[in-house]
């Protein structure tokens, strides 16, 4: 594993960081905690990569709170893309009625 970041998902709503970083903390360095509220998921960075691997190893579809949790390295953000507005597909362009994917 190469990042110390990862992706904790199916996670129950009721879940708080608190939560996580208290069961991840167990294989080491919890440097921080965010989970996406109303999402099920969230991300946990620990100190180190071989202590992110440990802990994927350890927790990788155990069951939290009722769930089976599914544990994987988390991917680096990708950068938003600004609406194209020549681009996409079908739908009813500006109220015409008919798709095509092109703006007249």
């Amino acid at each position: 594993m190469e990042g110390k970041r990862l992706y904790v998902g199916n996670l129950t709503y009721s879940v708080k960081e608190d939560q996580l970083k208290d069961l991840f903390s167990q294989y080491g360095d919890v440097v921080s905690v965010k989970i996406i509220e109303q999402k099920g998921f969230g991300f946990v960075e620990m100190g180190t990569s071989e202590e992110a691997q440990a802990a994927m190893d350890a927790l990788n579809q155990t069951e939290f709170e009722g769930r089976t949790m599914r544990i994987d390295e988390a991917r680096p953000m990708q950068p938003r893309r600004e609406f194209d507005r020549g681009s996409g597909g079908g739908g009813y362009n500006r109220g015409r009625g008919y798709g095509g994917g092109r703006n007249y």
